[in-house]
């Protein structure tokens, strides 16, 4: 078991030690990308001037010669989207700090992108990735989000509604013509990508969440910091629709959830059916935000196979939370979480919720009547959690289920807490060992 912030303390293996899940977890391993290495001084980038086009044509020169690492040196440089080819590096030096623009000209022309759950024509990522394989972000330096006054804030869409998913895809564009809203941009976003390393790099003061691949596969994230405290919709890392994800040595630090897995939101994520699966969290830190590891809300396409183990909590609202809504649909299931330290949780430890809130979904979020199951009935079950040490805390347990479709599978085994105070509503079966 570890204790206090031994896990930030831990030096960060070179190699990556192998996997070891209560599923079957395929071997995951680097990228393989060419040794060829491109500065960007060397294609016209300058210090403090916008040089957007100058990165991508380092990434794109290198690309068509089939790859290599595209390097970032020391110093400040400006830039708006740049977007990842296959086989390619992007390389942050120590020292080196991209500092990203709030214009909405400077994220043009749209790109396939999801948000919350919906998939949209969008500004899509500050840094994106289409249909690629074997892409990487890595170095010692730091990703820079703009401003918080920036245009992009100014004119951004506070939230998506299921009934876009309803609606043809191509017809989905939101480009911020006529003075029109926009979707904020997340600050890395592969889409439909394989063979993903993010490693050592530090997100700063970004405006949306961070790290989010979506319709991914096989993902490896270690050593990254996150450094967006303070700023609402701040998600540390979402892995969404995705499968085969190893997250380790990495510390959240977020105005939002930290580590979080989603799999699409009502019908549009029922219809594309790509869950989230096998993924493992290890030897992690969250520092503050409000679930430390969160499944939720968007849940359509189910979420399975998760596990994390030996991490440290230091002050999260909900160090544990399961969230979703009735028309949501999936779910999560298979879930095991053991030696886990939480420090301090803010609010409730074990925080499960699948009503929300009448004042986003309204009538839907009273618990009766009850409901006919369907396709967007969500199901939560099939969940352990192992030797946890809770320091403080003001509650143990909040679990509200549906009446229709109650929580089923909950597992609390050799729970250390200074708080036992527990409030079920519509849970089947729970153990305590």
């Amino acid at each position: 078991m570890i204790s206090g912030n031994a896990a930030v303390a831990q030096s960060i293996p070179s190699d990556i030690e192998a996997v070891v899940a209560p599923f079957d977890m395929p071997k995951l391993s680097r990228p393989v990308i060419p040794d060829r290495t491109l500065s960007i001084v060397k294609t016209g980038a300058r210090q403090e001037v916008l040089s957007t086009e100058h990165i991508q044509k380092a990434i794109d020169r290198l690309s068509q010669k089939g790859g290599g690492t595209v390097v970032i040196p020391e110093g400040k440089w400006l830039t708006g989207r740049i977007v990842l080819r296959s086989n390619i590096c992007l390389r942050l030096e120590k020292g080196a700090e991209l500092h990203f623009s709030g214009d909405i000209k400077d994220y043009l022309p749209v790109v396939l992108s999801r948000n919350e759950g919906i998939d949209v024509y969008s500004l899509g990522a500050m840094i994106y990735a289409a249909d690629a394989e074997n892409i990487a972000i890595t170095g010692e330096g730091k990703l820079v989000g703009p401003d918080y006054d920036c245009e992009i804030c100014q004119r951004q869409e506070g939230g998506i509604s299921e009934d876009v998913g309803k609606t043809p895809v191509e017809q989905r564009i939101y480009d911020g013509g006529n003075g029109a809203k926009v979707f904020l941009p997340v600050f890395f976003g592969p889409m439909n990508s394989r063979n993903i390393l993010v490693e050592g790099v530090t997100f700063e003061h970004s405006i949306f969440w961070n790290i989010v691949p979506t319709y991914c596969e096989n993902i490896i994230i270690r050593g990254v910091t996150v450094n967006s405290f303070g700023r609402g919709r701040t998600d540390g890392i979402d892995i969404d629709s995705s499968a085969n994800a190893l997250i380790e040595y990495t510390t959240l630090d977020c105005g939002d959830d930290c580590f979080t897995l989603k799999s699409g939101r009502g019908i549009d994520g029922v219809k594309r059916a790509r869950p989230t699966e096998n993924v493992v969290i290890r030897y992690c830190v969250v520092r503050r935000g409000v679930g430390g590891v969160t499944m939720g809300t968007e849940t359509a396409a189910g979420i399975r196979n998760v596990y994390m183990h030996d991490c440290v909590m230091e002050n999260p609202s909900f160090p544990f939370y399961v969230k979703t809504r009735r028309p949501r649909g999936g779910g999560a299931e298979n879930v095991l979480v053991e030696r886990v330290v939480v420090e301090k949780s803010r609010k409730t430890v074990f925080k499960f919720d699948m009503l929300g809130s009448v004042e986003w979904i309204g009538e839907l979020a009273e618990r009766f009547p009850a409901r006919t199951v369907g396709v967007l009935t969500p199901k939560f079950g099939n969940m352990t959690f192992k030797d946890i040490i809770i320091k403080e805390c003001p509650a143990l347990i909040n679990a509200k289920g549906l009446p229709e479709q109650p929580i089923e599978g909950l597992v609390f085994e050799n729970i250390q807490s200074p708080n036992m105070q527990m409030q079920l509503q519509d849970v089947g079966t729970l153990v305590f060992k």
